[in-house]
């Protein structure tokens, strides 16, 4: 993925703060905010995710979770 350039502003006394932090922790502000950023859930649906799109299909449309569990059964038993 290409990364891209953001302009943030932020208080003088923020900055030095999260620097100190940062240097403190042997990162950088760039990997902080990043690592942030992450944490914020994807506004995007699974279903466009490319292994989901390659694998839709694949199973009968009438296919319940008790015929999987039956089908789970019958091959490793208890």
């Amino acid at each position: 993925m290409k990364d891209t350039k953001l302009t943030v502003r932020v208080s003088r006394d923020l900055l030095e703060n999260v620097k100190v932090y940062a240097e403190k922790n042997n990162t950088t502000l760039t990997e902080l905010i990043e690592s942030f950023l992450k944490n914020i859930p994807s506004q995007f649906p699974l279903e466009n995710a490319p292994i989901v799109r390659r694998l839709s299909g694949s199973l009968p449309k009438n296919l319940s979770i008790q015929d999987y569990r039956d089908h789970l059964e019958d091959k490793y038993g208890q």
